[in-house]
């Protein structure tokens, strides 16, 4: 982890580019004629959370395939296009 000073002046001229730094890791110390006033530095970002079904059935998880593509029958089934669907008449006609 690298530290940087820099004066108010530079450190206002290049907001963009002392972020980006500080995004990297790098800690900036911005000064006031060479006396610091203020540190950036980065900000650690928590791990993602696992979804849970805390609240009906504690300790129960999503598990990631609940996230895959549907397979192409139940699709058809969801969007009118199941060949057996009782209703797909009823669907097709107009009101």
């Amino acid at each position: 982890m690298t530290t940087s000073k820099v004066n108010v002046a530079e450190f206002k001229a290049h907001v963009s580019t002392y972020l980006r730094r500080v995004a990297a890791g790098e800690t900036v110390t911005v000064c006031r004629r060479n006396v610091p006033v203020a540190e950036l530095r980065p900000i650690a970002q928590p791990a993602p959370k696992k979804r849970v079904f805390r609240d009906l059935y504690p300790g129960w998880e999503i598990p990631d395939s609940f996230f895959d593509p549907l397979p192409d029958d139940i699709l058809d089934a969801f969007e009118g296009r199941d060949p057996n669907d009782p209703l797909r008449e009823f669907m097709e006609t107009d009101l």
